[in-house]
């Protein structure tokens, strides 16, 4: 699998968000460049676990409309008589 790769923008606004979150709900401060040391390991241990979730959402949409898509296909056939 590919590396996940945030653009610069996405990574400092979730650095800066982490930062926040932790000073605000932890009472921790941490600078710019431990906060971004700890977005790449969420994003390198944690992120594939939810891509993978986001993969298994989509491909269970997709099912239910290529379902949904038979079903219509059904409906519409036109019966065969000889």
């Amino acid at each position: 699998m590919a590396r996940i790769e945030l653009e610069k923008p996405v990574r400092d606004a979730l650095t800066r968000a982490l930062s926040r979150y932790l000073k605000d709900e932890l009472d921790v401060e941490i600078g710019a460049m431990d906060a971004l040391l700890l977005l790449d390991f969420i994003t390198e241990k944690l992120g594939p676990h939810f891509y993978n979730q986001g993969l298994a959402d989509a491909q269970a949409v997709l099912t239910k409309r290529v379902e949904d898509l038979t079903e219509a296909i059904s409906a519409i056939e036109k019966p065969i008589r000889l």
